[in-house]
C-alpha cells in the first residue's frame, strides 16, 4: 500500500548561507533516488523542510516496494558462446551458472536464450524478471548517495559519542544526532552517519517542550510547530519573518536585501522581530556605512522614511520569543553602538585627508604584476575616459578628474572596513573635498552596471569614466591571456563588456565600438607582457551583444540579421531590431531572405565585384525583362529607401524594399546569372551586387531564411 515517507536528519547548527541550498539538495536526492528506483509514482510530490538544526524531506506517494522489472541482458556473441561444431563452448556454459547464481534460477540452459542481431554481429541474450525490492532497501541506497553528494561548504569529522558506533569518525556538514525514517507509522531501519533510523526528533533548543515522538509523516509539521516551536519550512518561515518585519516597519520602509533575509531565516527556527533603537548622533554617518555594518556585522534590518533616509531604528530577528524582550533589545543595541561608532570613526579620519593626496599612494597598490600598478591605471583611465568625453561632447576636464579620483577611496579606512563601499564614500568624500558634482558622482557611478539590471550612470562625466575604467579592464586583461574560459571569468570580463554594451545601447551613445577598443589597446603601448587583443575582444562584444538582445525577446535569427553585421555604432541597434521583426512578418519577407541568401553564395564565389555596386551596371546591356523589370524597380525604390534610412525609419526602409520582392523572382526565374557573355555575366554581377547593397543596408536580411 502506498503512503506518505518522511526522512529527517537532525544536526548541530548547519552553516546558514548554505541552508537553502542544503534543504533543496537534500530533497531532491531522495526525490530523485526513489524515482530512478521505480518507488514512487506519477503524481508523487516532495516537500523539503530545512531548518538550523535539521534536513528533512515528506514523499508523497510512496510504494512498499518497487514493482517487478523485465531485463534482457545481453550473454555472448554467438562466436564465442559455439564452438566449431555448433555445440555450447566453455565460455558460455561458464556465463550461464553465473548468470543463474545471479537471477536465483536453479539452471539456464542455451535453448532459454534469444539469438539476435547485435550490431554486426549475432549475440545470445537472457530475458528474466527482477523481483522488485523492499522501500527499506531502496531508501538506504538513496540516502548515502543524498548525504554523499549533498553541496557541503566544508566537512567535519568528528566521532559518534553513543550508541553502537560509538568512537566511529564521521564526515558531515556537522554532527549529526538523530534520524528518521517513516513510512506511514512504520520506522524504516536505516542506518546513515553511524545513526540507527527512529521517529524521534529534536524541536527548539530552548523553546521546545523536550524530545518530540513523530507518529507520521502527516503530523510531522504540526508536531514541530505545537510541541517544538519550530516551523519546518524554510520558505514559511521566511515569509513569517518577511510579514512580521513589514508590520514593525509600519510607516517606515524596511530594507531586507534577499541575502540577508535568507541568512537570517536559516539562523532561527521560531522568529520573533523586536524592535531596537541607537543614538541619533550616529545619522552624521553615511548611512550606507551604518545600513552595511548593520546588515553585514549584525544580521539587522535598517529602516528608512518616505524618502528613503535612514531611521535610528532597526529590527531584529531572535529565535526567542518572550513577553519580556527587554534584555533581547538591549543587548542587542549595546552591540551594535561600538560598530557605528567605529564607522563614525573612520568617517572622521578620513575626510582629514583629501582625496587628490591619496592619489599618488595608489603606486602603491598593485593592479597586475603584468599590467602595473593602481596609479598607472588611473592613468590609463584618465586619458580614455578624457578621450571618450570629448568625442560625446562632454567636459574633458571633469571626465579626467573624475577618472583621477575615481579609485582614490580604495586607501581610505572605511572601505578597508567596508570593501563594498568602494565608489560610494568616494562621492561622499569628494563632496567633502569641494570636487564638481559630476566629479563626485563619477567616483560611484564609474561602477555601474554594477550587476545585470543595475542602474546605468546619470552623469555624463559618470559614463566616460565607467567606459573607460571597463574597456581598460577588458582589454587589459585579456591583452596579458586572462580571457574568460568556460565558466571561469576571475575578472568579471563578461560583466563589463554587457556594462559598456549597455551604456552604448540604452543610453544611444555614438560611438564607435570598434574605435573603443582600439583606443583602449593604445594604451597599453610598450608594455612587452601585452599581446594585442583586440580582434578577440571585439568578437567577444559582438557576441556578448547577442546575448543581451536575444534577453530582451529578439529571436536568434532577427538578432543575427543584425550583429552578423558588426555594426561599428550601437546607438540603433534596437531600432533595426525592431524593423527586422517587423519585416520579417511581411509575406515577402521569406522569399526575399532567401533571395538575398543565394545573392550573397553567388557574390562570394565572385573575385572583384563590389557588395554594393552603384554605377557599375551598365542599363545597355539589360537583355532580359526580368533584369529590365529589376534594375528599373530598384532605381523607384533607391530614393524611398536612401530618405528612409537617412533618418532612421529602418522599418520604412525595408518595407520599400519589399516592394522588389516580384521583380527578384522573376530575375531568378527568367535570366541566366552566369552567361556565357563575360559582357551580360559580369553586368548581372554587379546589378546583384547592387540589389544586394540595397537589401543588407538596414541588417542582413538573408539570416532571416531558414
Amino acid at each position: 500500500m502506498n503512503q506518505t515517507l518522511l526522512v529527517e536528519l537532525v544536526t548541530e547548527e548547519l552553516p546558514p548561507k548554505a541552508l537553502a541550498k542544503l534543504g533543496d539538495a537534500f530533497a531532491a536526492g531522495i526525490f530523485n533516488g526513489l524515482q530512478s528506483r521505480g518507488y514512487l509514482e506519477a503524481d508523487s510530490a516532495a516537500t523539503a523542510y530545512a531548518t538550523p538544526r535539521r534536513l528533512a524531506v515528506s514523499v508523497t506517494n510512496v510504494r512498499a516496494a518497487s514493482p517487478d522489472k523485465a531485463i534482457r541482458e545481453k550473454v555472448l556473441p554467438v562466436s564465442v558462446a559455439l564452438d566449431a561444431e555448433g555445440r555450447p563452448a566453455a565460455p558460455l556454459v561458464k556465463k550461464l551458472a553465473a548468470l543463474a547464481a545471479q537471477t536465483g534460477a536453479p539452471v539456464i540452459t542455451p535453448d532459454q536464450l534469444e539469438r539476435a542481431q547485435d550490431g554486426k554481429a549475432e549475440s545470445f541474450f537472457y530475458t528474466y524478471t527482477a523481483k522488485g525490492s523492499a522501500l527499506a532497501q531502496g531508501l538506504q541506497a538513496a540516502l548515502e548517495d543524498t548525504v554523499a553528494k549533498l553541496p557541503i561548504p566544508k566537512v567535519m569529522s568528528y566521532q559518534r559519542q553513543f550508541g553502537r558506533a560509538a568512537g566511529e569518525t564521521v564526515h558531515f556538514v556537522r554532527p549529526a544526532h538523530y534520524l528518521v525514517a517513516l513510512f506511514g507509522e512504520e520506522v524504516l531501519p536505516l542506518t546513515i552517519l553511524g545513526l540507527d533510523a527512529s521517529r524521534t526528533t529534536l524541536g527548539h533548543r530552548f523553546l521546545s517542550q523536550g524530545v518530540l515522538q513523530i507518529t507520521s509523516p502527516q503530523q510531522y509539521v504540526e508536531t514541530l510547530a505545537t510541541q517544538g516551536r519550530v516551523i519546518a519550512s524554510f520558505a514559511e518561515r521566511r515569509e513569517k519573518i518577511r510579514a512580521a518585519l513589514l508590520d514593525k516597519a509600519g510607516a517606515d520602509q524596511v530594507l531586507m536585501p534577499d541575502s540577508l533575509l535568507d541568512e537570517v531565516t536559516a539562523l532561527v527556527e521560531w522568529p520573533v522581530v523586536y524592535e531596537c533603537k541607537f543614538e541619533d548622533e550616529f545619522l552624521a554617518v553615511p548611512q550606507e556605512c551604518l545600513i552595511l555594518t548593520m546588515q553585514t556585522n549584525q544580521k539587522y534590518f535598517a529602516l528608512t522614511d518616505a524618502n528613503g533616509k535612514l531611521r535610528s531604528r532597526f529590527l531584529i530577528v531572535s529565535n526567542l520569543e518572550t513577553a519580556h524582550p527587554e534584555h533581547i533589545i538591549g543587548g542587542n543595541e549595546r552591540v551594535v553602538r561600538p560598530r557605528l561608532s567605529d564607522a563614525k570613526f573612520f568617517f572622521e579620519q578620513d575626510k582629514k585627508k583629501k582625496l587628490a593626496d591619496r592619489v599618488p599612494l595608489l603606486a602603491n597598490v598593485v593592479y597586475h604584476n603584468k599590467l602595473g600598478n593602481q596609479l598607472q591605471r588611473t592613468e590609463r583611465v584618465q586619458a580614455l575616459a578624457g578621450k571618450i568625453a570629448g568625442l560625446l561632447g562632454g567636459d574633458v576636464a571633469l571626465a579626467e578628474r573624475g577618472a583621477l579620483l575615481a579609485k582614490a577611496d580604495l586607501l581610505t579606512d572605511m572601505v578597508g572596513e567596508f570593501p563594498e563601499l568602494q565608489g560610494i564614500m568616494g562621492t561622499y568624500y569628494a563632496r567633502h573635498d569641494g570636487e564638481a558634482e559630476e566629479v563626485a558622482q563619477a567616483a560611484s557611478e564609474h561602477y555601474q552596471p554594477r550587476f545585470a539590471g543595475d542602474a546605468l550612470p546619470a552623469t555624463a562625466t559618470g559614463t566616460a569614466v565607467a567606459l573607460a575604467d571597463k574597456l581598460e579592464t577588458l582589454v587589459g586583461i585579456w591583452g596579458i591571456g586572462l580571457q574568460p574560459t568556460g565558466d571561469k571569468d576571475p575578472f568579471a570580463l563578461r560583466r563589463h563588456a554587457l556594462g559598456v554594451l549597455r551604456m552604448l545601447v540604452e543610453k544611444r551613445l555614438p560611438l564607435s565600438l570598434p574605435a573603443l577598443v582600439d583606443a583602449s589597446a593604445a594604451l597599453f603601448a610598450g608594455n612587452a607582457n601585452f599581446k594585442d587583443p583586440r580582434a578577440d575582444v571585439l568578437a567577444f562584444l559582438y557576441d556578448r551583444l547577442r546575448g543581451l538582445l536575444r534577453e530582451r525577446g529578439f529571436a536568434q535569427n532577427e538578432v543575427e540579421a543584425v550583429v552578423a553585421q558588426q555594426p561599428a555604432v550601437l546607438d540603433n541597434v534596437v531600432e533595426r531590431l525592431d524593423a527586422v521583426k517587423a519585416f520579417a512578418a511581411l509575406p515577402e519577407a521569406e522569399a526575399l531572405a532567401a533571395a538575398n541568401k543565394r545573392i550573397t553564395n553567388i557574390l562570394k564565389k565572385i573575385e572583384g565585384v563590389a557588395i554594393d555596386g552603384h554605377g557599375q551596371v551598365q542599363s545597355s546591356l539589360l537583355r532580359e525583362a526580368a533584369e529590365q523589370g529589376l534594375y528599373s524597380a530598384m532605381q523607384q525604390s533607391r530614393p524611398q529607401v536612401e530618405a528612409a534610412y537617412a533618418k532612421g525609419d529602418f522599418a520604412g526602409a525595408l518595407k520599400a524594399l519589399a516592394q522588389l520582392r516580384e521583380n527578384v523572382d522573376a530575375f531568378f526565374n527568367d535570366v541566366m546569372v552566369n552567361a556565357e557573355d563575360e559582357q551580360l555575366r559580369k553586368n548581372r554581377q554587379a546589378l546583384l551586387a547592387e540589389l544586394h547593397g540595397m537589401l543588407n543596408q538596414v541588417a542582413d536580411i538573408s539570416k532571416l531564411a531558414a
